[in-house]
């Protein structure tokens, strides 16, 4: 369902909007928020709920990985789109599960009419990073319907 009302999001937004994303806000169009679900250091793996204000969107990147790693995405609220280099963009709704291995540049952000919401995934690898590319560029975002 697309939110376009904050106060409606805030309400199906069950994991919190956290706070503003400014540590990463450089590899995004628009406004992003993060709320940790789990500690670095104290957990294996670390969950974060990701929110984006309508239209916003990360640059492409890729996480790289000697052995395992990638991301794994799942939507909580709202409405998004991502989109692997050289696929079509899939949009995603509160249920879809995206899983990203490394090595995949690809994107992911809100529709530009809904908030959007989704839990990431940081799957645990040897040798981790991410590699922050290129903006989305307004004329491929705003032809996603």
């Amino acid at each position: 369902m697309r939110i376009s009302d904050k106060t409606t999001f805030d309400k199906e937004n069950v994991f919190g909007i956290g706070t503003a994303n400014t540590a990463y806000a450089q590899y995004f169009i628009g406004n992003s928020y993060l709320n940790p679900l789990t500690k670095a250091g104290e957990c294996p793996i670390f969950l974060a709920n990701v929110t984006f204000e309508p239209g916003c969107r990360n640059n492409w990147h890729i996480h790289h990985a000697k052995s395992g790693g990638g991301q794994i995405l799942i939507c909580t609220a709202g409405e998004g789109w991502y989109q692997e280099e050289g696929k079509e963009a899939v949009s995603l709704t509160p249920g879809t599960v995206i899983t990203i291995p490394a090595e995949v540049k690809h994107w992911h952000g809100a529709k530009k009419d809904s908030w959007f919401s989704h839990i990431a995934i940081e799957v645990p690898g040897e040798e981790t990073s991410n590699e922050w590319l290129e903006e989305v560029d307004d004329e491929t975002y705003a032809s996603l319907s």
